[in-house]
């Protein structure tokens, strides 16, 4: 059970609701109040507010709360906690089917159920296109738009049809691929945010997502429409969209805003749309899982003929022969049981998620809970950029080795279509790699980069690499590098052995002791060269299990999260929130620079009020309850700023590490012609156990009700 952490917080007495950046400002008698929500003693006084312009700074220090001048609102009633599910003001509609988006780094899918049929999830149709060798149950995620800047195609379509355009031609066109990371890797992310294509041209990041999801929601449509026999409605389609745990808030709003440009959903019924945590759907996906759709790595027992006694790349090979054997099946069985593995879970056991993909890895450690078998998050999502993208980097820092930084940066910028080839041809390569390889891995290149790299530098491919001194790549008279097994399980190296000391550092805190299973899933989770590595690092700890299919765990997940939002009971908040506010200043504790002094009262500027600690307990279906007045009848329009920071012992606003992370809208307008009492009550209701913060407001007098949601890009 989850304690009302609030009071300990003092969030009661956060009195900066602002109308376009206010500060309001707090009296003596409203310091932190410890006593519970219904206490005759917890009381508070009005809180006096001022303008701000007015104000006399006793010093040169700029603070970000002197040029704020008008007034806010003032608290009316302690905080406390509604430990209510049912309290959400926002109704569930019913829908007919639920589509999940798994919108990878390097590849993406879309899978989904009727509501009627739980237990069938349906992966999408065959994509036309693909490489020889490798599962074609995802496209690439690869765009291209015409040289208007309009959209042709995506995926294999995509990809094949850039390949084929001439190269002259093929410089004027926009194309893009792994451009997700994007999402993760730019700190200040905005609405306004742009890609680079590979001409080098630029483009709003937000129109591309958006051409993604409105090219799935298009295909999924139409197959539900197929299905159907008629057309099928949007409305009837919950949406779910996956992003990975690590993501920062903005990252999350900026998918849910391309959902809304794409037509997925609009801002009004923004519910019809879940954003769905990658680790979160493979966790509740696994728990169905049954003997025969898994294969487990570690020498405890054997499952589905598989034991540790094998050698790693066999016993994928026997799972991808199964995959191979089933490929035409497009709908997966998921039973409405607890899976054999489960069933040796007790209450309180714990198990690590490792989501590897493309861009990142994330891990996330869950808690059963029965009867019900719901889920608790027990240490926040840890992560970082180490999905296979990485062994491409390394592969590309070869290539500067070899051919040098200055040919190879110029060759994409001057034949862009015939470096996509050559990265097709690697990646086909880099899939072969494995623990126990004895032959060669040849990678073709391009006519193209030969013939390019000969007017570049004046000498050949081959001279090059024999003056390059690396032995570990030779030339071959048929046009390809052969890469000897040691040289490409070389480029693997540095991701997992990134991956392997994050995993260990997770598992030295005390939250993960004792983990019993690790599940390993994500597209990069096929490589036996980290399946092998997780096996060596932690196979004597736990158990670890990788399922069949194990590019689709996400996917299929998701949609099971879709169907079932409330499986995940409890999460860990990922960084501190706060508001800033003023207090009383106090000689000794409060700096010099923070005295304000406004009518004879001393005050302490920029202060974080804090309502939400990094790694703090939020249970689904908890509330924030508040109630306010505003300081003056006439306002209407409240405006909240958001500031957040990964410590928990933050101070002031100005602190390091401390950034404004969004603002907050309370749009009242239209109720002024109606009677209302002279405090005017606005109860405000914060949610933030669900993957997004969520806040609704009511006007008491008038029963309005406003929704609200935090914006993280726009300010």
């Amino acid at each position: 059970m989850i304690l009302p952490f609030w009071l300990g917080l003092g969030l009661a007495h956060f009195v900066s609701w602002l109308c376009r950046g206010c500060s309001a400002w707090r009296s003596k008698a409203m310091q932190p109040s410890f006593l519970p929500p219904g206490s005759a003693h917890a009381t508070y006084k009005e809180a006096i507010l001022f303008f701000l312009s007015e104000t006399a700074p006793t010093s040169a220090y700029s603070s970000p709360a002197r040029s704020l001048g008008d007034t806010g609102i003032t608290p009316l009633s302690p905080s406390h906690i509604v430990n209510d599910t049912d309290s959400n003001v926002s109704e569930q509609q019913a829908f007919l089917v639920v589509v999940a988006i798994d919108f990878g780094t390097t590849s993406s899918g879309y899978a989904y159920s009727f509501t009627k049929e739980p237990e069938c999830i349906h992966v999408m149709r065959r994509w036309e296109g693909g490489d020889p060798g490798v599962s074609n149950q995802k496209t690439p995620t690869t765009i291209l738009l015409t040289p208007e800047r309009k959209f042709h195609s995506f995926g294999y379509a995509a990809r094949d049809f850039y390949h084929d355009l001439d190269p002259n031609e093929a410089k004027q066109w926009l194309y893009l691929e792994k451009f997700k990371m994007k999402l993760h890797t730019t700190g200040d992310l905005t609405m306004d945010t742009d890609l680079t294509a590979a001409n080098g041209k630029k483009v709003k990041a937000l129109e591309i997502f958006a051409y993604a999801l409105q090219y799935f929601k298009e295909q999924a449509l139409k197959e539900l429409s197929d299905q159907a026999g008629s057309e099928f409605e949007n409305s009837d389609v919950r949406w779910v969209i996956t992003v990975p745990a690590i993501w920062k808030q903005p990252a999350k709003q900026f998918m849910r805003q391309a959902a809304y440009q794409a037509g997925l959903v609009s801002p009004e019924n923004s519910e019809q749309l879940i954003i769905a945590l990658e680790p979160e759907a493979a966790s509740i996906y696994c728990r169905k899982l049954r003997l025969h759709q898994m294969i487990e790595l570690s020498s405890k027992a054997a499952v589905n003929g598989y034991s540790g006694s094998d050698t790693v790349g066999a016993g994928f090979t026997q799972a991808k022969e199964h995959i191979r054997r089933n490929r035409q099946s497009r709908t997966f069985l998921v039973e409405n049981v607890i899976g054999e593995i489960w069933s040796e879970l007790e209450e309180g056991d714990k198990y690590v998620v490792v989501d590897s993909g493309g861009g990142t890895v994330d891990l996330t450690v869950h808690q059963i809970r029965l009867p019900e078998g719901h889920l608790k998050e027990l240490y926040k999502a840890t992560g970082g950029p180490y999905g296979s993208l990485g062994v491409d980097y390394e592969f590309e820092k070869l290539l500067y080795k070899i051919f040098g930084e200055d040919f190879i940066e110029q060759f994409k910028i001057k034949r862009p279509a015939a470096w996509v080839d050559l990265m097709i041809a690697f990646e086909s390569r880099k899939r072969a790699a494995a623990p126990d390889r004895t032959n060669p891995l040849n990678i073709t290149l391009p006519f193209s980069f030969i013939d390019y790299y000969k007017k570049f530098r004046g000498h050949s491919v081959e001279h090059a690499l024999r003056k390059s001194n690396v032995d570990f790549v030779k030339w071959s008279s048929q046009g390809m590098l052969r890469m000897s097994p040691d040289a490409m399980n070389a480029l693997f190296k540095p991701t997992i052995d990134s991956i392997i000391e994050h995993l260990r550092d997770l598992f030295q805190k005390p939250e993960v002791s004792t983990v019993k299973f690790l599940f390993l899933v994500g597209g990069f989770a096929e490589a036996p060269l980290l399946q092998q590595a997780v096996q060596a690092a932690f196979g004597d700890q736990c158990r670890i299990i990788i399922p069949q299919d194990v590019g689709l765990t996400i996917l299929k997940g998701a949609v099971l999260f879709g169907l079932d939002p409330a499986v995940i009971k409890v999460r860990r908040s990922p960084l501190t929130y706060g508001v800033g506010v003023l207090n009383r200043y106090v000689e000794g504790k409060h700096p010099p620079e923070k005295l304000l002094v406004k009518d004879g009262t001393r005050w302490c500027t920029d202060v974080f009020d804090k309502f939400i600690s990094a790694d703090q307990s939020v249970a689904l279906g908890e509330l924030v309850k508040r109630s306010y007045t505003p300081a003056k009848p006439s306002q209407l329009v409240i405006v909240i700023n958001i500031y957040s920071s990964e410590h928990d012992n933050v101070s002031f606003i100005t602190d390091p590490g401390v950034k404004k992370c969004g603002t907050l809208r309370l749009d009242l307008t239209g109720t002024s012609g109606t009677a209302v009492p002279a405090r005017r009550e606005i109860q405000t209701l914060m949610q933030f156990g669900d993957t997004e913060i969520k806040a609704t407001a009511i006007d008491i007098a008038t029963s309005k009700s406003v929704k609200v949601g935090i914006d993280f890009l726009n300010y």
